[in-house]
């Protein structure tokens, strides 16, 4: 190598001084095509040199300077070299590009720090741009953004309508460490075009504005005062009003749901006008010859703005007196005779006309009550022709409907538990109720024993004994009332029965929803036509704030408004983790308005409540005295709280092109959904590839990402652009996106390919992942996985139980009453693992009842009546035999 060399030889006191450096070169980058300087400066120092990447320097291209440190005396020298781009693009990718400068002395050597060049650069494209969003007042908005790879590395900035954004002056926002921007409540000034602005010493880089509105979402102001009455005198109607305005919708927010006005009968007190009473007797003839008589206005009394009487109250009348002259006495007293006939009652003509009116009003109260006799009898014969008495009387009940299919059946039960009572017996028959539609023979009698009183004769029967001929035109009338419009017309959403005081069931198949009526829920001598329907969460919005999320599907059964003597089980499917410190979970309720109401809040129930819930795994089952519809929603307290998320991978069933489709499915955990998705898919004609995966997904604001691995590259290839796919975070957490998938197009390189192996990779960002192995011939036949629920839609009577009717009297009758040593419904309820629900058990008439409601509900499918008549045998009640009903009682 070459260097550079000291021509005059150090003073001999520095002479065993070993160099050191007064500057060491430093790390330096290349922009664009303008070469970097390298400075080294040592001393004292005989000779000096730079080394890049292993190899000396060309001494031609050192810059030489050497000065002497007037302090100390000893020689300085200083070398700088420059750098070109070129040099550093020879062996780019192989390592860094490095160099070092090494001074030599008469002592020894040293070597100075690692200068590393690079080439600066700053690429086009975001890793990941911000997303436009539409977003509630005070909601907090994430903004993602992934700068542009570059050297060095990119600063981020972000602009609101190309103005800076800086957090310390508005505490509103929050840049994360990763650059993404962080709206911490939104207010309406947050609206705005929003962008990610990447920037380095080559180069500054924006990415695509993000749309933030921000809206608000209408609420109602306060009512109004009442109106007047419209009706001066009698029935009339007053209103009331509101307006939208608490606060106005803006920006696209939802107008008020409910009605601005509210109408009310109202009744106005009539007027009353005054009447006069009768005159008073005449007074003695006083000094002046004159006598007096009076009357008052208070037959009646004039009140309500009616008119006061009309004439005089008060008359005078002169009479005879010695110190009154003849002719005045005589003139007086024909004036006094002629008023005496025309005013004093009693006399004359005027006893004619007071004979007159009391027949005529003697013949018009004859006619009123002939004419109220024949409405009476009209009114009789009319509700004679119509509907038994007994029928519930709804709007939408016009006919009877009969529950359809048979009750599947039972396992051999224990004999506690599995006696049946006697149809043989020549009583009452229940018709048109409880008779299968295919299964004449299977009329249900019940006979006089002790537990049960007969039906009265044909106080349950349907009017004619006729059932629909068309089963649509049960939806058909649905459709037809305004409370619900909202319902599904198709009949597969939607079962429907009728039933009496022995209670039923409704099943929807295949969706984890049903509807236990138990007995003497529905009072005696009613029968009502109950529906149960799932609704679609796109027709029905739940209002959603903050962490909240939809939890369950959007259930209606009905109709509102019929008496429930005790509360019927509405059971349904939700997602949640199960844990209850994780979450404040509500039921929440539609009234008649259209408007959502918290009924029930999760952990805070009251055993007087009309509503109470049990929460289990995977099901919540509701207690309710009221028909309507009902959803369950959940507000995350932590962000451990996690949803269920089922994943459900389909493909082509036929393999035809050299394209081919995967279709991932990201949706809530219940059975209802998954029956939609694979009804749909059938449509498709996409075939189940793989067993559904369950996924929790937390409420960590981080999306869902899909990416697909390990493709073969010999035989396919993917079509899709970027690595991976993500769902964005609010589109799940809030429950009402309807069949959230993601497709990956795949193309096979030859038509003769037909293995397809690789791996499905879904994962939470910083959260939980399911890896799913993608092994598929176009010859496989599709993966047979469908919930095959078989149970009949509609079952009413005993057949809908397990329990026979007489034994769970008897069973009632016996653990109602309280025990001193306990062996009484309370042990029980511990022994299925119901202790929780004590108080609420303890309200009811009859507590055991409750409790082997909730067993049937809970059962049904899976129930084992040996294993319950275990626990009856475990509470110690065989002694009194009261479990065993003989051939006579039954």
């Amino acid at each position: 190598f070459h260097a550079a060399t000291v021509t005059h030889p150090l003073p001999v006191a520095f002479s065993d001084l070993l160099p050191h450096f007064l500057v060491e070169p430093d790390d330096v980058y290349i922009v664009k095509n303008k070469p970097v300087t390298l400075t080294c400066r040592s001393t004292p120092a005989t000779q000096i040199y730079f080394k890049c990447n292993g190899e000396w320097v060309h001494q031609d291209d050192h810059l030489i300077e050497r000065t002497v440190d007037p302090a100390t005396g000893l020689p300085i020298m200083q070398v700088k070299i420059d750098i070109s781009r070129q040099q550093v693009e020879k062996i780019f990718g192989l390592e860094d590009y490095w160099c070092q400068c090494v001074a030599w002395s008469t002592t020894g050597t040293q070597k100075s720090q690692k200068a590393y060049v690079r080439i600066a650069y700053l690429r086009k494209n975001f890793e990941e741009e911000p997303l436009g969003k539409e977003v509630a007042l005070d909601q907090e908005v994430l903004l993602r953004c992934h700068p542009p790879e570059g050297v060095p590395t990119a600063e981020v900035e972000w602009m609101r309508n190309e103005e800076v954004l800086d957090p310390k002056t508005d505490p509103n926002f929050f840049i994360t460490a990763d650059h993404n921007l962080i709206i911490k409540q939104a207010r309406l000034a947050d609206t705005g075009n929003y962008t990610c602005v990447a920037k380095n010493i080559v180069a500054r880089r924006k990415s695509s504005s993000a749309a933030v509105i921000v809206f608000v979402n209408g609420g109602w102001s306060t009512w109004a005062t009442w109106s007047a009455c419209s009706a001066v005198c009698g029935r009339g109607w007053q209103k009331r009003s509101r307006s939208c305005t608490n606060p106005t919708p803006l920006n696209g927010g939802t107008s008020c749901e409910g009605q601005s006005v509210q109408k009310s009968a109202c009744t106005a007190t009539c007027p009353v006008d005054g009447g006069w009473s009768e005159w008073s007797k005449w007074s003695a003839c006083g000094a002046d010859c004159t006598m007096w008589r009076s009357r008052e206005c208070t037959q009646p009394t004039p009140g309500t703005g009616g008119k006061d009487c009309q004439g005089v109250d008060l008359q005078s009348l002169n009479c005879t007196s010695e110190q009154c002259p003849q002719s005045e006495y005589r003139s007086l007293r024909r004036k006094s005779v002629q008023k005496g006939k025309a005013c004093i009652p009693g006399q004359g003509s005027a006893s004619g006309v007071e004979d007159v009116a009391l027949y005529v009003g003697m013949v018009a109260v004859a006619l009123c009550l002939t004419l109220l006799l024949i409405v009476v009898v009209l009114v009789y014969r009319r509700k004679k022709e119509g509907l038994d008495a007994d029928v519930a009387d709804s709007s939408i009940l016009t006919t009877g409907f009969q529950p359809m299919g048979i009750k599947p059946t039972k396992p051999e039960n224990s004999h506690l538990l599995t006696i049946q009572p006697d149809l043989t017996t020549t009583t009452t028959s229940y018709q048109g109720t409880l008779r299968s539609r295919h299964d004449v023979a299977s009329k249900f009698s019940m006979g006089n024993g002790p537990l049960l009183e007969p039906l009265p004769n044909s106080s349950h029967t349907l009017h004619n004994g006729k059932l629909p001929a068309d089963p649509n035109d049960f939806m058909n009338r649905l459709a037809t009332q305004t409370y619900f419009k909202t319902l599904p017309r198709d009949s597969a959403n939607t079962s429907y029965g009728t039933f009496n005081f022995l209670g039923g069931r409704l099943t929807l198949s295949n969706t984890g929803i049903s509807l236990l009526i138990p007995p003497e829920a529905i009072p005696r001598g009613k029968i009502y036509e109950i529906y149960l329907t799932v609704q679609s969460k796109e027709d029905l919005r739940l209002p959603l704030a903050g962490c909240q999320t939809l939890l369950s599907p959007i259930v209606s059964c009905g109709p509102p408004g019929v008496m429930l003597t005790r509360p019927v089980i509405l059971s349904m499917d939700h997602c949640s983790d199960a844990v209850p410190e994780n979450w404040a979970i509500q039921l929440k309720k539609q009234s008649y308005e259209g408007t959502w109401e918290d009924v029930l809040q999760m952990g805070e129930e009251c055993a007087s409540d009309p509503y109470y819930c049990q929460l289990e795994a995977e099901t919540c089952r509701v207690f309710t005295e009221q028909l309507g519809r009902f959803g369950l929603v959940g507000e995350s307290l932590s962000m451990a709280a996690a949803k269920r998320l089922k994943l459900v991978v389909f493909a082509p069933t036929y393999c035809t092109t050299l394209e081919y489709s995967i279709r991932v499915y990201c949706m809530d955990d219940t059975q209802d959904v998954l029956k939609e998705v694979m009804q749909m898919e059938k449509q498709l004609g996409g075939r189940l590839i793989d067993e559904p995966r369950v996924l929790l997904f937390k409420d960590s604001y981080h999306n869902l990402r899909l990416s697909i691995h390990d493709l073969p590259q010999a035989l396919w290839r993917s079509k899709l652009l970027a690595g991976y796919q993500e769902i964005p975070f609010y589109h799940i957490w809030s429950g009402s996106q309807r069949s959230l998938h993601c497709t990956f197009t795949l193309e096979r390189l030859s038509l003769s390919t037909c293995e397809l192996t690789g791996q499905l990779c879904v994962w939470q960002l910083e959260g939980e992942g399911q890896i799913i192995i993608l092994t598929r011939t176009c010859s496989d036949t599709p993966f047979s996985f469908l919930l095959m629920d078989s149970s009949t839609p509609a079952l009413a009577g005993p057949s809908a139980f397990q329990i026979p009717y007489l034994v769970r009297q008897k069973i009632c009758s016996s653990l109602d009453t309280p025990c001193p040593n306990g062996a009484d419904w309370r042990l029980l309820a511990q022994r299925l693992k119901l202790e929780r629900h004590l108080s609420f058990f303890a309200s009811r008439a009859s507590p055991t009842s409750v409790i082997l409601d909730l067993w049937e509900a809970q059962h049904f499918h899976s129930g084992n009546l040996n294993q319950l008549a275990a626990v009856m045998a475990e509470i110690g009640k065989q002694e009194a035999m009261i479990f065993l009903v003989s051939d006579g009682e039954c």
